[in-house]
């Protein structure tokens, strides 16, 4: 696909993105306790879930209607062996959402043929609209944004996400963490996979890791990052970061140290 038919398709979706964040914050206070379950261990799912989902589903599908989707609530026929996708994470931060905190995004990717082609992550209370397409840079807002260029461990900020119902490769996870702490600037833990890929790409964070992902998690801000002039990959260095479920993204300064760290931990 042509890179100015990618950044139109890209400013559309962008443009149902906004409006599905408007039904995320006008429900935000009006979810009842009754109206809440556990899908699996720490795993809460609300109807604000679902219909934000219906809403994306039916806008993007309008926007490219040979394009199949992946989602987390399965509100839509899953084909994850199609060749073009949508991938999509309705409300990231689910938990954050529901406790009151303002910290939660929606995430968009287009994949096709393996590469992603689009990717949209909004910071919904903060109206932040990060976006990027294959080749045409990251953006905030409009306004252009690059990894940062912090060029040690002991000046890196960290972000990660604790394991919440896959703890099978915990300990290997934790001495990790021990070396971050020991070696970088400080850890961070705010509860959305995609925001955090978001703020490597603007620089914010130097480094973002975790396991236990799934593709709706990462697959938007991972194209951020590398838009943005990141590095993205899987504990080994390879690229199997959208469905292999783990996650390493990094300024290129510390990726190779970073990958030591991860490799060493997760015996890569």
């Amino acid at each position: 696909m042509p890179t100015h038919d990618l950044e139109h398709l890209t400013r559309h979706a962008n443009a149902a993105v906004l409006e599905v964040a408007v039904f995320l914050r006008q429900e935000a206070t009006r979810v009842q306790p009754g109206q809440i379950e556990e899908k699996h261990l720490n795993g809460l799912v609300s109807y604000v879930d679902r219909t934000a989902e219906e809403m994306l589903v039916e806008r993007l599908g309008k926007l490219l209607p040979e394009a199949a989707f992946i989602t987390e609530e399965e509100t839509v026929e899953q084909r994850k062996s199609a060749d073009l996708c949508w991938i999509i994470d309705p409300l990231d931060g689910t938990t954050n959402y529901l406790y009151g905190l303002p910290h939660y995004s929606i995430s968009v990717a287009l994949q096709a043929g393996g590469e992603l082609l689009s990717g949209i992550v909004l910071h919904v209370p903060n109206n932040e609209l990060f976006f990027a397409w294959r080749n045409g840079g990251a953006w905030c807002n409009d306004r252009p944004i690059q990894v940062s260029k912090r060029n040690t461990m002991r000046q890196a900020l960290v972000a990660t996400g604790f394991p919440y119902h896959n703890f099978s490769r915990v300990d290997a996870w934790l001495q990790v963490l021990r070396t971050l702490l020991a070696e970088g600037r400080a850890v961070r833990r705010y509860g959305s996979a995609a925001l955090d890929l978001a703020y490597v790409a603007c620089g914010r964070f130097d480094i973002f890791f975790e396991y236990g992902l799934n593709a709706w998690d990462v697959a938007g801000g991972a194209l951020l990052v590398q838009e943005a002039g990141g590095r993205v990959g899987d504990f080994r260095g390879g690229n199997d970061f959208v469905h292999g479920g783990e996650m390493l993204a990094c300024n290129p300064e510390v990726y190779a140290d970073m990958l030591r760290i991860a490799g060493e931990a997760f015996g890569t």
